[in-house]
């Protein structure tokens, strides 16, 4: 099945699915926006280069509002004038990458940073 990067989808249809599929973003003034909440500004940073990356490569550009300790990432495709497959496809690959929590899964030999040592602190998870 093909999709049409440029149909836009109603508000209505962007609710059901952001509920569905990723229930901390929300739609709001024609985009759908995500806040991630960091530790510190190498944390805000460490978020928009991952987004940064994410986005370059998916060659779908999101707005980025930064302070100290928070990232939101807005999405919608300035092209299309509306929310997209893109916008979606984006907004879920952002969020494996930015919600990515090494140490949680059984088995892994990934540890992740020193829980309970703010020195090593970056993101605050949902």
């Amino acid at each position: 099945m093909t999709v049409d990067p440029k149909k836009t989808f109603t508000d209505k249809e962007v609710e059901e699915r952001l509920a569905a599929a990723l229930p901390h973003w929300k739609l709001q003034d024609g985009w759908i926006r995500r806040t991630y909440r960091t530790s510190s500004w190498k944390g805000t940073l460490m978020v928009i280069n991952a987004v940064g990356h994410l986005a370059e490569a998916a060659w779908h550009h999101p707005d980025i509002t930064a302070s100290y300790a928070w990232v939101e990432v807005r999405l919608m495709s300035h092209d299309a004038k509306g929310i997209t497959e893109r916008d979606f496809q984006l907004a879920k690959k952002i969020e494996e990458v930015v919600g990515w929590q090494p140490g949680t899964e059984e088995g892994s030999a990934l540890e992740g940073t020193p829980r309970g040592d703010l020195r090593f602190a970056y993101i605050k998870y949902d």
